[in-house]
């Protein structure tokens, strides 16, 4: 049986039922009366019957079905069965001591029954030497199987958490990710750092099931953090360098329903079944389970086909508004698509080009000035695919989908687009080569004998200073203290007209300074691109670019023709840490007074070096004594 079960009193309206099933997607409701005794059922038709001739506004007690064919807990499955089919019935209410306990649907009778062929026809055990998993769902071989791919640490805290949840009369699944990882390799190791599970029972005394059996848990395992977010019905159980668990996140969630009240909205959640549960998850492939604990543990949960998509390596959505509701889930299919190795079943991918071509997310945005829920969504989405490995073939998808009109209507991942990440991509690994290149470097540092302090070299002030002609020998490029995934977003920004990008930036909620130079990138870009080719030597380059942040300078090289692009190159790799040969504590000490000139005599000693015209300290001293000369 389903449990709890959705009810409403007689007193309901025929327009107030109409609305409940459409935001549960029931195909009848159960009527109880004040001391919730089962008083009658009203199906859709019923309802719809009704709407057609105009009685939205009376009670639903002149429409329901009130002569009930109704069962218990233990009655068996052939009465069941017979029951249904004798007296045509879709759902029988299921009656303890005259409380409306459970319902038994049609489809919950064909799902045992084929449940019970395959156990007829596999013998009631997996074959042993059966490779294919998907061909022998049976409970017994899916909890021998799982147990023997997790540690004996990690199924016993499983054990126990299904036992907790048994003892206050709940029932334990394990869902999503792990149980679709776990199918498709079957017979590897299942290494879990995050680990969904739903607890299907009611809530009670305000604390809700999960909560509940989450307390419990951590009373068994104190070395774990517990956090509670009970306006989601959920809790979790963290652990950090564990010695028996490492790093674990276990979240447990109260088995709930979902209900968006508008597009792009967060959704509003209430406590509900397992299988409505499994329902709002995404795709379904995602949208499976395993019972944990007696009875029958190992039992899989697909009501969806998710086990078939498995085998047939494709993506698909579980309902048609999916992705109006949530227009995040488009970027989910295509990272799930990337990543598995898996195709976008052909009616999910029409169901996102209606979803894009809608435009219902910029009416949304219109309408309310922004979409804070969504933007949040699609910012960690994005953040998944751009730190991702495969990021690049998820936003080649992404562009052929024309799906990155959800970071604004204008942007389309075209030739040029793909030339700057492309070399954005270039200044990174060049990055992460010199920084490989410095860590042997320290390595090697570290092996070699001390150099005595007499032995030391002069510092950069005495230092000679190269041909500025020629490239300043081991160039660095500066530290980039940016994720790749944000500067890979930063770009996709700069690449849209200048007038959106300050706003697109700030609905994503990227850094404060991120958002500024993006809204100054334009002005910027213009005042460089004038002032570039009327550089002759270094320090005019220098001063040109120095004050510019370093995110700034790597979008207008990015977005600029080779000359310039070389130019700024050589300012970051050649002369952007170069430094004055003399600073203010040398200029105190051959007598200078502190005060506003100093960064003038700071700023033309740099410019003499950058330019080579100073060589060691006693030119830079000769420089400031012809220039500044004392009284």
């Amino acid at each position: 049986m389903s449990s709890p079960v959705r009810t409403i009193r007689p007193e309901t309206s025929v327009g107030e039922a109409h609305r409940i099933l459409l935001r549960y997607g029931h195909s009848g409701l159960s009527v109880v009366d004040a001391d919730d005794r089962l008083a009658g059922i009203i199906s859709r038709r019923d309802i719809d019957i009704a709407l057609h001739h105009g009685f939205s506004h009376a009670p639903v007690k002149g429409y329901m079905t009130w002569q009930l064919k109704t069962i218990a807990p233990d009655t068996l499955l052939p009465e069941i069965e017979s029951l249904m089919v004798t007296y045509d019935i879709g759902r029988l209410p299921v009656l303890e001591n005259g409380q409306l306990v459970g319902i038994v649907t049609r489809t919950d009778v064909l799902r045992e029954l084929h449940q019970q062929k395959t156990r007829e026809k596999n013998g009631g055990s997996e074959s042993e030497n059966s490779r294919e998993f998907a061909f022998c769902p049976l409970p017994e071989a899916v909890e021998r199987l799982l147990r023997t791919r997790l540690t004996p640490e990690l199924w016993q805290l499983l054990t126990d958490a299904a036992n907790i949840a048994r003892d206050r009369g709940g029932q334990l699944y394990i869902v999503g990710g792990a149980v679709r990882d776990f199918l498709l390799a079957p017979h590897d190791k299942l290494a879990l750092t995050d680990i969904d599970l739903v607890v299907d029972g009611d809530c009670r005394s305000g604390d809700c099931a999960a909560v509940d059996v989450a307390r419990a848990l951590q009373k068994l395992y104190p070395a774990a953090r517990l956090d509670v977010h009970g306006q989601f019905q959920t809790a979790a159980l963290l652990w950090h360098k564990d010695s028996a668990f490492g790093a674990l996140w276990v979240d447990i969630a109260t088995a709930r329903t979902e209900f968006y009240p508008y597009p792009a909205a967060n959704p509003e959640v209430e406590a509900s079944s397992i299988r409505q549960d499994l329902y709002r998850r995404d795709f379904t492939i995602n949208a499976l389970a395993v019972r944990l604990g007696v009875p029958r543990s190992g039992e899989l949960l697909d009501f969806f086909g998710g086990l078939a998509d498995l085998k047939l390596k494709q993506i698909r959505v579980l309902h048609a508004n999916s992705f109006i509701e949530d227009p995040t889930r488009i970027y989910r299919a295509v990272r799930f698509a990337v990543r598995l190795g898996f195709a976008i079943e052909p009616q999910t991918e029409g169901y996102i080009c209606h979803a894009l071509s809608s435009g219902i997310y910029y009416r949304i945005q219109g309408e309310n000035g922004r979409a804070p829920a969504l933007e949040t969504r699609l910012k960690s989405e994005l953040k998944y695919i751009l730190q991702a490995p495969y990021w690049q073939a998820a936003l080649q998808m992404l562009g052929d989908l024309r799906a990155l009109r959800c970071i604004h209507p204008t942007l389309e991942l075209d030739r040029e687009l793909w030339r700057q990440l492309r070399l954005l991509d270039r200044v990174v690994n060049r990055r992460k080569k010199e920084e490989g290149r410095g860590k042997k470097e320290e390595g090697r540092n570290e092996r070699q004998e001390t150099i005595t302090n007499a032995q030391r070299p002069i510092p950069n002030s005495q230092s000679p200073i190269p041909n500025p002609q020629f490239p300043i020998p081991n160039s660095q490029f500066p530290i980039i203290n940016i994720p790749e995934w944000q500067m890979r977003l930063e770009v996709l920004i700069a690449y849209l007209a200048p007038e959106y990008r300050g706003k697109v930036a700030a609905n994503l909620q990227l850094p404060t300074d991120s958002i500024q130079w993006l809204q100054d990138l334009e002005s910027v870009k213009n005042q460089i691109l004038e002032g570039l080719p009327k550089c002759e030597f270094p320090s005019q380059l220098v001063m040109l670019l120095r004050n510019c942040e370093l995110p700034l300078l790597i979008a207008i090289a990015l977005q600029s023709p080779r000359k310039i692009r070389h130019q700024i190159w050589e300012y970051l790799t050649l002369w952007a840490n170069v430094t004055p040969p003399l600073n203010g504590n040398d200029l105190k000490d051959l007598g200078y007074k502190p005060g506003p000139k100093f960064k003038q005599m700071l700023d033309d000693l740099l410019a003499a070096k950058l330019d080579g015209k100073l060589g060691d300290r006693s030119d830079a001293i000769s420089f400031l004594a012809q220039h500044y000369p004392q009284d």
